[in-house]
This record gives structure tokens, C-alpha cells and sequence, in this order.
């Protein structure tokens, strides 16, 4: 830990722990402990650690090919392709290495999808308190000033309405908006569903006025609400969609989805990934892909509204807790004390947790949990508030 402070740039508050390996559910710190883990990486590590048909995959890969660029087919880019577009109501992907890179690629779609139509649109609406991602067209576009602080000028052309407010949005649009960005489930600023009937008029407004609609599910996609795609949900969908983090269980990858319309706005040299598409990163997310779609999304399901019954239980005799809500295995609990205590002592008690926003914790787990696992966590919760 004191050579990662010396070396590693200080960008990130880290907890004083040093994890060394994993199993499931669960990882382990360079003295042994067992730590039950609800944060999955933020996320990501959607059939737990160490998974060993996702292992095998990686195993095998690497052992064949790593890389060899853009400029030559690969079969598991194609196959992992095939599978989210006969999977989804998209037709094509471009893949790429992150949640922040893949939203930079839906930026740029839509301007040149306008551009290429000869309106002259350029204006993208985003939400406020939305997170996109870290790079800077992704930071212009989240709705939170804590993380555009220092950086201006940022992107021009982006503006913020309410999020789940349709009149806001419908305020905002003019003749040069040529897309809406946003969240099906809101994640870092506090786990917020949209409403359906907002998402279903947002789709009308869209359509009336000839606008890309760009859905960020990031985080809310590949399984983690409950069906391969939060919109499926809702039963709206969009032109475009991004996602990332659990799609290949762990290894980096991104990947923009888009209707053979909208991805009419690139051609070849408009975009594009070094590393985006790999073979590595697309055979792991084939495996991701084929537990997805071969059960284990009524897991998620199912253990989902589990989790949701327990978290209200808490809820029930702790005061602090003053709402839970969210989809699927994406929960939140929001608190009237700051999230950063409780998640310390559950730390300290064997349960990782991690906070959206100073007094939300959210509940991210494998989506491989079991019920039993989630009765844990509800005991070390428990006794830790």
C-alpha cells in the first residue's frame, strides 16, 4: 500500500484492504480474510470471480491470439456481435474498451449521424445528476458539477434537463438538437429508475422531432437489471445504446449498439478502437453472453426481488434507512447518515459495499448470488448499522 501512494497517481480514495483472489462470491485479503462481495467490481464481475467456464475461455484465447488490431476479422468479435444483435432490436455494434469510451462513440454518432442529413443539428440533451463517464465529452455530458469542477471549457452543445421531468426536456429541444442521452437507471447519483411513462414519451418526443435517442446502460445493461437490457424493461427502445462493465466479466470492453439507421452515421475512418474488439475481451464476453441467455437472467430475477424483501426489512427496523428502490440486482438503499460509515464497518465486518452518491449505498453483486448469500449480507448489514 505505501509503494501504490508513492507510484500510483492519486485519483481514487482507497480503502486500506489488498485483495490477492476470489471465489464466486467472495475474495480474500493477503491475511486470509473472506470478504463476501456485493460490489463486484463496481458491477462487473457478473458471474462472480474466478468463474471457470469464463476462465477457460480467457485461458484458451490467450493461448491462440491476442490481438491483431482493426484491420483484420476476428471470429469472436463476430460471433459476440451476432449474439447482441439477435438478442436485442439493434443491428449493429461497434465494440471498444470502456463504459466513458463507448459513450464517446455514441457522441460522435449522433452528431454525424445529423451532420451526414444536412440539418445542421449538433445539440445533445443530456439529464442532470446522469453519470456518462470520465473522458471529456463523457464528463460534459453527466449532470453532476462535482466532476465538471476545473475542467471548462468543456464540450459545447450539450445541455441538461430534469431527469423522469418530460415538460424540462421537451422545454430544452430546438431546431438544432439532434439527440437525447440518458440512463434507464440512473447509478452513480443514486440508483433512480426512470418512470416508464416518462421513457415512453421521451421515445414519442424523440420521434416527433427527428432525434436520436442514446440509452447509457453502462451499468443497468448485460443482465444486471433483470433482462440483457434495461429498456427491455420499459418496453422502449432506443437507437442507441451503450454498454460495458459486466459484459466480459472483468476483462475491459465496451460496445456501442445502434439501428442500421443510425449506424449509417459512420463510415469507414469516422471511429475507431485500437484495442476495441479484441479477441480476448470478446471471447470472455461471449461466455458472459451465453449464461445470460442461457438462464441466468431469471437468477437475477429472482434473487433480485430477494434482495429487494430484505433490504425493506431492514429498512423496517432501521430508521436511518429511509427508502429502498432500483431493478433487479442494481438496488439502493437511501440513508439519512452518510453512506461512507456504514460501508466502513461492513468492510470490517467481511462485507464489501460500495456508495452512489454521500448517502446511498447500492447492491451490486454477482448476478450469480444465491439466496443464501443474500441472507449474509443481511446480517453483516444489519449488525454493522
Amino acid at each position: 500500500m505505501e509503494k501504490g501512494m508513492q507510484y500510483i497517481m492519486n485519483t481514487y480514495s482507497r480503502f486500506p484492504l489488498k485483495l490477492v483472489r476470489g471465489e464466486g462470491t467472495y475474495v480474500y485479503d493477503e491475511n486470509g480474510k473472506k470478504y463476501l462481495d456485493f460490489a463486484a467490481g463496481i458491477a462487473v464481475t457478473s458471474l462472480g470471480h474466478a468463474n471457470k467456464k469464463l476462465t477457460e475461455a480467457i485461458k484458451s484465447q490467450a493461448e491462440k491470439l491476442l490481438h491483431i488490431s482493426n484491420l483484420y476479422w476476428n471470429e469472436p468479435q463476430i460471433t459476440l456481435a451476432e449474439k447482441l444483435v439477435k438478442n436485442s432490436a439493434f443491428d449493429k455494434v461497434f465494440f471498444c474498451n470502456s463504459g466513458a469510451e463507448s459513450v464517446e462513440a455514441a457522441l460522435k454518432l449522433a452528431r454525424k449521424y445529423a451532420s451526414k442529413s444536412g440539418s445542421g443539428k449538433y445539440e445533445i440533451i443530456a439529464m442532470n445528476n446522469s453519470f456518462h463517464g470520465r473522458t471529456l465529452g463523457a464528463i460534459t455530458a453527466t449532470g453532476q458539477k462535482k466532476y465538471r469542477e476545473g475542467l471548462a471549457p468543456l464540450l459545447p452543445g450539450i445541455i441538461h434537463a430534469e431527469f423522469n421531468d418530460i415538460k424540462s426536456l421537451e422545454a430544452l429541444i430546438t431546431d438544432k438538437t439532434c439527440a437525447v442521452l440518458l440512463e434507464p437507471v440512473q447509478g452513480e447519483s443514486g440508483i433512480h429508475p426512470a418512470d416508464k411513462d416518462y421513457l415512453v414519451k421521451v421515445r414519442e418526443l424523440c420521434n416527433q422531432n427527428n432525434l436520436l435517442l442514446i440509452f447509457d446502460e453502462v451499468q443497468c445493461g448485460a443482465g444486471r437489471c433483470g433482462s440483457l437490457f434495461a429498456h427491455e424493461i420499459y418496453g422502449v427502445y432506443p437507437d442507441i445504446a451503450v454498454m460495458a462493465k459486466g459484459l466480459a466479466g472483468g476483462v475491459p470492453i465496451g460496445a456501442m449498439l445502434a439501428t442500421e439507421k443510425a449506424a449509417q452515421g459512420f463510415k469507414p475512418g469516422d471511429h475507431a478502437s485500437t484495442f476495441g474488439g479484441n479477441p480476448l475481451a470478446t471471447a470472455a464476453a461471449n461466455v458472459v453472453m451465453d449464461e445470460l441467455t442461457g438462464g441466468l437472467l431469471s437468477n437475477v430475477k429472482k434473487q433480485g426481488e430477494y434482495l429487494t424483501l430484505k433490504l425493506k426489512e431492514l429498512a423496517a427496523k432501521h430508521k436511518c434507512i429511509t427508502e429502498v428502490r432500483g431493478l433487479g440486482l442494481m438496488l439502493g438503499i437511501e440513508l439519512n447518515v452518510p453512506a461512507k460509515d456504514i460501508v466502513a464497518k461492513c468492510i470490517e465486518n467481511g462485507l464489501l459495499l460500495v456508495s452512489a452518491g454521500e448517502r446511498v449505498i447500492r447492491f451490486v453483486p454477482p448476478l450469480t448470488v444465491s439466496k443464501e448469500e443474500i441472507d449474509e449480507l443481511a446480517g453483516i448489514l444489519d449488525s454493522s448499522i
